[in-house]
């Protein structure tokens, strides 16, 4: 199954429970499918939220606050208006980091074979993020969002083996995730599959 049936199933059968709570979930499944558990592997947040939207300047301890010390920041108002305007210029603006592509190919065959190469590494590597792109006339699978090249080629060390053709790129990334040691969370989810005839 696709990892987009997957996903497709999943909120089909989140709805179906959502729009009939008050039935069960058994009177809520399509006949000739069944509510399975299935493990799901999710990315731990990329980025820490606790600070979203705040001004660093504004949560700085202090004793009015019940911290232990005072952090007065001193500083003109253009500075601060200076930086205020770079954070909002550059928004939307890519990360540069680095990546490791391990499949890349134009052969007829190539979309098939990047979806395989696809799934067998998110298989393999649930802590990595994998990510599977085409761009006229390649399909390519590149994984990991790294900062540095040095982070990049540990992880080429790692897959290697199993993935010999792989090399290091340079490529617009998303933030990496915060805490790598839980670089992922294990789920569990009920998804509506086909009911198998015995």
């Amino acid at each position: 199954m696709k990892r987009t049936d997957t996903f497709i199933l999943i909120v089909i059968s989140a709805l179906a429970l959502m729009v009939a709570p008050s039935l069960s979930a058994q009177e809520t499944i399509p006949e000739g499918y069944v509510l399975v558990d299935s493990v799901v592997y999710r990315p731990s947040a990329a980025v820490d939220t606790t600070l979203a939207g705040q001004d660093v300047f504004m949560v700085m301890p202090s004793k009015a606050a019940g911290g232990k010390a005072d952090v007065d920041i001193t500083q003109p108002t253009e500075v601060a208006e200076a930086l205020r305007r770079q954070v909002y210029s550059n928004e939307d603006r890519p990360l540069n980091g680095y990546r490791v592509r391990i499949f890349f190919d134009n052969k007829q065959t190539a979309r098939v074979e990047s979806e395989e190469t696809l799934k067998r590494f998110e298989s393999l590597y649930h802590d990595v993020v994998a990510y599977r792109t085409y761009a006229n006339p390649y399909f390519k699978v590149t994984v990991g969002d790294f900062r540095t090249k040095s982070e990049a080629v540990k992880l080429l060390e790692r897959i290697k083996r199993e993935f010999p053709s792989a090399f290091v790129v340079k490529e617009n990334i998303e933030f990496p995730v915060v805490d790598k040691s839980n670089a992922y969370v294990v789920d569990t989810v009920k998804v509506l599959r086909p009911r198998t005839v015995q």
